[in-house]
This record gives C-alpha cells, structure tokens and sequence, in this order.
C-alpha cells in the first residue's frame, strides 16, 4: 500500500470517528413499559435523562411491579441506543471499503 493512500485512509478514519462521536451525542431515544406507565429518556452514552412515572402506579402500592416496569423500559432504551448507533455506524461506513460489516468492541 502506497503511504499516500495509508494517509488518506487514516485521514478517513479520523473524520468517520469525528461523526461518529457528534451523532452519537445526538442521539436520544424513549422507551415505555407497562403500557406507558414507565418511560425513559436515555442519550446515546446509555446515559438515563428522564424517569416519567404515571402516578397510578403509586395506588397500588406494588413496588416490586414498579421495579420491574423500570427495568424493562431502561433495558429498552439501552437495546434501542445500539440499534440507532449501528444503523449510524452502516451508513458512516458505507463509503469507505470493508467498513460496513465493522463490530467495534465495546460500542455495541
């Protein structure tokens, strides 16, 4: 390989992470369990930002229901957050060769 070339792909590379990293910033998603008693509000960092709790929750007094409605809308929110970075991570990929199929580590 020509160093040219090595220097080219390594400049790619150093954009693709650029995007990467802006979009992933962006990134926002909401998931819902117990028909929309729980939701959460989690950034692309699998960072929680907002718990919303129906109140009616409360009346029944069931703490360990609450517990798992949590549970499963932040498991949601997380399994939805590497959804949206891998659709991000195909089309950034797209135009440099044998990227598309790329797993990174601990990305997803």
């Amino acid at each position: 390989m020509e160093v040219k070339a090595l220097q080219q792909m390594l400049a790619q590379f150093g954009q693709l992470q650029e995007k990467l990293e802006r979009e992933v910033r962006d990134i926002r998603v909401e998931a819902t369990a117990g028909a929309g008693m729980v939701s959460v509000k989690m950034d692309g960092q699998k960072r929680m930002m907002e718990v919303k709790i129906d109140p009616e929750i409360f009346a029944g007094k069931d703490a360990e229901m609450l517990g798992e409605l949590i549970l499963a809308a932040v498991n949601d929110a997380s399994r939805r957050v590497d959804e949206e970075l891998q659709n991000q991570l195909r089309g950034l990929a797209g135009g440099l060769p044998n990227l598309a199929g790329l797993k990174i580590p601990g990305l997803f």
